[in-house]
């Protein structure tokens, strides 16, 4: 956003206290339901370029509920909640559900996200170290996602971080890759496993000539590091045929599927039960 945006001398204005006191209600909603746990998880399905059909992994996506039932925007706090005790609640409920499903789910493969400032949180830790010992495959199966801002908040420590958790057999994926924050002096020695190409160069892209050139140099360097492609937010079938035509290797978007708590493989599980 823009500094402008706001006038720095109207901090005490009207508008500006009633922004202050929304923000406060909507961190205290998100705080009384974190201590409740009302949260869960929505799957978003993550295809496969050549069959499409085919979700290669699913991302689990934390929503958080008011006390009506209804989700509270994710928008309207989690920038706030980031750098905050409540992210880091955030982050150890996603990966508490996340560990659930892979349980319940042998053929599941999941994706969940957290923020790098949680390495090194006692309770996040604890968490992952229960789940994995629950099976086998769990740590084989599991993805976690960092974005490219909070990883760039401590280069070195992630670089260890996920060398020890890859030789438990976990992947690592970039989330926002070319959103503007990675210096690509780290990128090498990241390792990611996967790296998520940032929606705002993939909506729309067949028909916009810049973005196809910053996608496909995006594509470029992740292949040229032996990094597995995602394309974030395709929407439509022009540009999935073109993000084929440059080789991107995973899409996820509106086109091949919404996030949803009620997941297909869920429910291909509880017909299997009853048949």
């Amino acid at each position: 956003m823009n500094d402008s945006f706001y006038d720095h001398n109207d901090l005490g204005s009207p508008l500006s206290a009633a922004i202050a006191s929304r923000d406060r209600n909507t961190m205290d909603m998100v705080q009384e339901a974190l201590r409740k746990k009302q949260v869960m998880l929505a799957y978003q399905p993550i295809v496969q370029t050549l069959r499409p059909d085919r979700p290669a992994f699913y991302e689990g996506l934390i929503r958080v509920l008011d006390k009506t039932g209804r989700v509270i925007p994710a928008r309207e706090f989690i920038d706030v909640a980031e750098t905050t005790e409540t992210g880091r609640q955030l982050d150890c409920l996603a990966l508490e559900l996340g560990l659930r499903a892979l349980d319940e789910h042998s053929d599941l493969r999941l994706a969940i996200n957290m923020s790098a400032r949680s390495i090194g949180y006692p309770r996040w830790k604890e968490t992952l170290t229960t789940g994995l010992a629950k099976g086998p495959t769990i740590a084989e199966r599991l993805i976690l996602e960092i974005t490219e801002s909070s990883a760039m908040v401590m280069p070195d420590i992630v670089s260890v971080f996920m060398s020890d958790l890859q030789a438990m057999g976990i992947s690592f994926a970039l989330d926002d890759f070319g959103a503007g924050y990675t210096a690509f002096r780290y990128l090498k020695e990241f390792y990611f496993d996967i790296v998520k190409i940032d929606g705002e160069f993939i909506r729309g892209i067949a028909s916009n000539p810049d973005n196809q050139v910053l996608t496909q140099a995006l594509v470029s360097v992740a292949k040229h590091f032996d990094m597995y492609t995602v394309a974030e937010f395709v929407e439509n079938s022009a540009d999935a045929e073109y993000l084929t035509e440059i080789g991107i290797d995973c899409m996820q978007g509106h086109y091949f599927g919404a996030a949803t708590i009620d997941p297909v493989w869920r429910n291909r599980d509880e017909q299997r039960k009853t048949g």
